[in-house]
């Protein structure tokens, strides 16, 4: 069963009203869901999510075998902010109070809605976030079962670092529970930790480093922060786009099926009314009440202001974003080269994995720098009917829980360098295999490699402050 499309321009009758009521509880996904950009559950981006070997993709013809896996990760599913939770708030009050007409034949559908967030969620972690990250780790292990196997967990030979906010510390945790083996698992590995911290008595802990130098390095660069974060002009695009007739449009049509007039439905509160769809499918799996006030054209004209916002403040926008990202991207290389050098017997073995978790502002820059996701014509405020086949969509490429992966082969004519996103196979600019020689890939950014000095480009000032948002 497809869900129902609120009427352009209409209110909502009484037959339409019972028939939203029995689909709102029927219903676990709206038709929405796609279209949320950094607000995506990981299962819209891919659906599939099963530990296929066919993404592995070395020379058929040549004998390889997998010897690190690198992977970049998101957090999972979380609270909103605080910020975006005060928005909640403002709305459902406005609502509340000064809904007529049409949110007046709405007020069962709103009875069956209450206002449950709280600022000190701030995004914070949820269950449903955890599972993502155990979910993951355990399609990765059977893909990668020499690499990312318990024992390598239980002896400390994973490389687990993470972002400071607490959603990234959880998800670094719950991606670590993803890789034990049931119940026996779990105790020996908790019991493995204990010994290792000085006896029985010992409490357990998860083992990950803080390394916010790496997973929040947005936040040290000056360039960044005073040229693009602080600066209002950077997102210019956005702010036509926020009051120009697409989103205009949304907005009249929203405020009509609430009730209200449109000149008290801003443009945030229209906002905050779309994500409060996709907080609720996110944390409670359920199909809010709220998502029945957007169709698919108006959740595609809200994609396109988010991807707007992306594109311009956190990717392709400002060449200084994906710059900001020299730090992990040097780490990501040198690990990689450490890991394919050749080794003598004596030799310690290498680093079987190295797992680094982050924000969708730790991933997107990376990803600009290594020249993925750039349309030859760049998304503005007025170009919004041309770019429908965008590549630039952050609903699929940064969803909670999104990931890079690179894995690194041991063949017969020398290391290879596979890259996954989201656990799909993505092939390196301008090289023409899916495992191409790791020596190809380090030619194509040998500029980046010799060059990409965080200090010289950001002058090694720190920042005036962190942005919370992604």
């Amino acid at each position: 069963m497809s869900a129902a499309r609120v009427p352009r321009g209409g209110l909502l009758g009484p037959a339409v009203l019972l028939l939203l009521l029995r689909l709102c509880c029927s219903l676990s996904v709206p038709r929405i869901a796609s279209y949320f950009g950094t607000k995506t559950r990981y299962e819209e981006a891919n659906p599939a999510r099963s530990a296929h070997g066919s993404v592995l993709r070395p020379p058929a013809g040549e004998r390889c075998s997998p010897v690190h896996l690198t992977a970049v990760i998101r957090h999972g599913s979380r609270y909103p902010t605080a910020k975006n939770i005060r928005r909640i708030h403002r709305l459902t009050e406005l609502v509340r109070r000064e809904a007529g007409g049409a949110a007046a034949r709405l007020q069962e559908l709103h009875s069956r809605w209450e206002m449950w967030y709280t600022e000190d969620m701030d995004g914070q972690l949820v269950e449903k976030g955890r599972d993502d990250l155990r979910q993951l780790a355990r399609r990765l292990s059977v893909l990668f079962p020499s690499l990312l196997s318990e024992e390598n967990l239980r002896t400390g030979r994973l490389s687990v670092k993470s972002s400071s906010k607490h959603r990234c510390v959880s998800s670094a945790e719950a991606f670590q529970e993803g890789l034990l083996q049931g119940g026996a698992g779990t105790q020996a590995f908790q019991e493995g930790l204990r010994q290792a911290r000085g006896g029985a008595g010992a409490e357990a802990e998860y083992i990950h480093e803080v390394d916010d130098e790496l997973m929040r390095f947005f936040e040290r660069c000056r360039g960044y922060v005073e040229g693009v974060e602080n600066n209002r002009t950077a997102l210019m695009e956005v702010e036509k786009f926020k009051h120009g007739e697409e989103m205009e449009g949304v907005r009249r049509r929203v405020a009509e099926r609430l009730g209200l007039p449109p000149q008290r439905l801003t443009p945030d509160l229209l906002e905050a009314a779309f994500f409060l769809c996709s907080y609720e499918l996110s944390i409670k799996s359920v199909h809010s009440p709220w998502c029945f006030l957007f169709d698919e054209d108006d959740a595609k004209v809200l994609e396109y202001q988010s991807d707007l916002k992306q594109y311009w403040k956190r990717s392709h926008g400002h060449v200084i974003t994906g710059l900001s990202s020299c730090p992990l991207f040097h780490h990501v290389f040198r690990t990689l080269d450490k890991a394919g050098r050749p080794r003598r017997s004596t030799d310690a073995l290498p680093e079987p994995a190295s797992i680094l978790i982050g924000h969708a502002e730790t991933l997107l820059p990376l990803l600009s720098l290594l020249g993925l996701y750039k349309d030859k014509t760049p998304p503005t405020a007025a170009n919004y009917n041309s770019q429908h086949g965008r590549s630039f969509r952050t609903s699929r490429i940064v969803p909670y829980a999104a990931n890079l992966l690179l894995v690194l082969y041991d063949c017969q004519r020398g290391p290879r360098l596979q890259m996954l996103i989201n656990e799909s196979p993505v092939r390196f600019p301008g090289l023409k295999e899916d495992a191409p020689l790791y020596r190809e890939v380090r030619a194509t950014y040998r500029h980046l490699l010799d060059g990409c000095d965080f200090y010289r480009e950001c002058e090694g000032r720190p920042s005036r402050g962190p942005n919370t948002e992604l």
